[in-house]
C-alpha cells in the first residue's frame, strides 16, 4: 500500500504502488536482498510525463506496503538510465564487493546524449552497490557491451548453472527486429554473443523488456521448462501496449520454443492464439525479482498503456504499477501454459464476508461494494447470453462491467461507461480475452478493485486481465447482472482498504 494518501488526489491507489509526486513506468532491477524487495523502476525525477529517464526506488518486507526511496540512479548530462536489471554477485565475479560482501550488480541501458562519446546509442552499463541497494556507483568501463545500435537495450541478467556451466546471462532485444539476443559472461563486464530469438508470433510492435527463467512443469522439480517473455508496443490483443510469452528449452546457449505459433511476422488473424501475459490495456513491460527465496517466481508490470500513458487523470504522480503475481507453470490440455496468481500477501490478513448464493436473471445489486476490495465470483452459467459483475457503480449509471459469454468463450471488460475516460480517444474500451469452462462447467473470477483499477485473475489465474478505471470517488456500488437469459453465482467479497 502507499504511504502517501491524500482527499485531493482521487485515484492514488491503495494497494498498488506509485511514486509520490512524479511518473514512472517500467519496473527495473527487482531483487529480494537480506529481507527487502526493492522495486527500481523508470522515473522522470521533474515530473510527471515521460522524460528524464532515472531509476527510482521503492522497498518493502511484505510486497504490499512499499516505502519511496530517494532516486537512484539518475540520469546526467551523457545519458538517460534505461530499463535493466539487478543481480546479487553471491561469488563477487565483478570484483565490485568489499570486505566480504556481495555487491548488487545493476545492468542497464545507457540512451547516450549528443554530449557523451556514444551520441544517440544504446548500450549496456553497469552500477554497484555494497550498501543494499541504496547507493549506486557506475563503473568506469561502461558501456561493457555495445552493438553501435540506437534501439538495444533493456538487459534481464540472471546466473545460469546447468551442462554447460556456469556463467551470468544476459537477454536484451534489438527493438525494432523484433528479437531476443542472448549473451554470456563470466565477470558481468565481458560478454560474449551467444544466439538470437525472434521473430515470432506478436510483432505488431517493437520488442521490449525480455526476461527468461525456469519453472517446474505441474510443480515438479524433475520436469523444467523455461519461460521466455517479451514486451510489444503497440500491438497488443487489445490494442497498445502488451506482453507475450514463450515456453521451451534453454540449453545455456539457445532458447528453443515449444509453444510458437507463428514464425516470423505476425498473422493477425492468429493473434488471439498467442500467449498473451495478460489479455488488457494495461499490464506492460512485466518482469520477475531475481534472489526471491524458496523458488519463488513474482512478477510485476506497469499498469499503463502507451496509447494514453502521459495522459490518464492522475495528478502529482502519474502511474501505478500492478500487484506482485505468484508465476507457475501448468499443463493445459496437453500444453504448458503460465498461471498468475496474486501474491497471497495482500489478503494475509483481511477477513472475508460470508459468501451469498445468487440468482441472476437480470439485474441484481449487492450490498458491500467498496472503492478498494477483493471480489471472489464463481458463475454457473443458464440461458443468459452474458453475466458478470458491475463494479464502482454510480448513482449517474457508470459502472466497469466485466461479463462472462459463454458461447464465444469470452471474458470481457468493458469501461465504454466507467466514470472519467474523455482525456484520450484510445480510452473508452471492451477489452475480451478467450475463457474456457473449469472441469465442471463454472467461471471463477477473482477480482482486485482499487481507485483507479480492476485486476482479474479468471480460472485461477489461467486468464488475466488488467485495466485503469478513473470512476467518481462516490461510485462504489456493486451489480451482478444477466442479459438474455439466468445464471447462478456464488459471490464472496474482502475489503482492503
Amino acid at each position: 500500500m502507499n504511504t502517501v494518501t491524500s482527499t485531493l488526489e482521487t485515484f492514488r491507489p491503495a494497494m498498488h504502488y506509485t511514486a509520490r509526486e512524479t511518473w514512472l513506468n517500467d519496473p527495473n532491477g527487482l531483487v529480494f536482498h537480506e529481507g527487502t524487495y526493492h522495486l527500481y523502476y523508470q522515473n522522470n525525477p521533474f515530473g510527471n510525463v515521460h522524460s528524464n529517464m532515472s531509476w527510482g526506488h521503492a522497498t518493502s518486507t511484505d510486497l504490499v506496503n512499499w516505502e519511496e526511496q530517494p532516486v537512484a540512479i539518475p540520469c546526467d548530462d551523457t545519458e538517460e538510465i534505461f530499463s535493466g536489471s539487478i543481480v546479487v554477485d553471491h561469488g563477487n565475479t565483478s570484483g565490485f564487493g568489499t570486505s566480504g560482501t556481495a555487491p548488487l550488480v545493476a545492468i542497464y541501458t545507457s540512451a547516450f546524449k549528443p554530449a557523451s562519446a556514444h551520441p544517440g546509442i544504446q548500450a549496456q552499463s553497469l552500477a554497484w552497490s555494497t550498501d543494499g541497494g541504496y547507493s549506486w556507483t557506475k563503473y568506469a568501463g561502461n558501456p561493457v557491451l555495445t552493438r553501435d545500435s540506437p534501439e538495444f537495450r533493456d538487459p534481464k541478467v540472471f546466473r545460469y548453472d546447468g551442462p554447460a556451466g556456469s556463467y551470468w546471462v544476459m537477454a536484451a532485444v534489438e527493438a525494432h527486429d523484433y528479437a531476443v539476443l542472448l549473451y554470456r559472461s563470466d565477470n558481468l563486464k565481458t560478454w560474449e554473443y551467444l544466439s538470437t530469438f525472434g521473430p515470432a508470433n506478436g510483432t505488431g510492435g517493437i520488442w521490449e523488456c525480455p526476461d527468461l527463467f525456469e519453472l517446474p512443469l505441474d510443480g515438479d522439480a524433475g520436469n523444467t521448462r523455461w519461460i521466455l517473455t517479451v514486451n510489444m508496443n503497440p500491438g497488443g490483443p487489445n490494442g497498445g501496449s502488451a506482453g507475450q510469452y514463450f515456453v521451451g528449452q534453454f540449453d545455456g546457449v539457445t532458447f528453443r520454443s515449444e509453444t510458437t505459433v507463428t514464425e516470423g511476422m505476425q498473422d493477425d488473424g492468429r493473434v488471439a492464439d498467442y500467449q498473451w501475459l495478460d489479455w488488457g490495456r494495461d499490464y506492460y513491460a512485466a518482469v520477475s525479482f531475481s534472489n526471491v527465496p524458496d523458488g519463488r517466481r513474482l512478477m510485476i508490470g506497469w499498469m499503463n498503456n502507451w496509447q494514453y500513458a502521459n495522459h490518464i487523470p492522475t495528478s502529482p504522480w502519474r502511474s501505478p504499477m500492478s500487484l506482485v503475481r505468484d508465476v507457475t507453470l501448468t499443463s493445459v490440455n496437453g500444453q504448458p501454459r503460465l498461471v498468475q496468481q496474486p501474491a497471497a500477501e495482500y489478503t494475509a490478513n483481511s477477513a472475508p464476508v460470508p459468501a451469498q448464493q445468487l440468482q441472476l436473471d437480470g439485474t441484481v445489486a449487492v450490498d458491500g461494494g467498496t472503492a478498494v476490495e477483493q471480489i471472489q465470483v464463481t458463475f454457473t452459467p443458464g440461458t443468459a447470453e452474458e453475466y458478470g459483475v458491475a463494479v464502482r457503480g454510480g448513482e449517474d449509471g457508470a459502472a466497469t462491467r466485466i461479463g462472462i459469454r459463454s458461447v464465444s468463450g469470452e471474458l470481457l471488460v468493458d469501461r465504454t461507461n466507467s466514470g472519467d475516460s474523455g482525456f484520450h480517444d484510445a480510452f473508452p474500451s471492451v477489452s475480451t480475452a478467450p475463457i474456457q469452462p473449469g472441469p465442471d462447467g463454472t467461471y471463477s473470477l477473482q477480482i482486485f478493485v482499487d481507485h483507479c483499477s480492476v485486476e482479474i485473475f479468471a480460472q485461477d489465474g489461467l486468464v488475466t486481465l488488467t485495466e485503469l478505471i478513473f470512476p467518481d470517488p462516490s461510485a462504489t456500488s456493486l451489480a451482478l447482472y444477466s442479459t438474455g437469459g439466468t445464471a447462478a453465482a456464488s459471490l464472496q467479497l474482502t475489503p482492503l482498504a
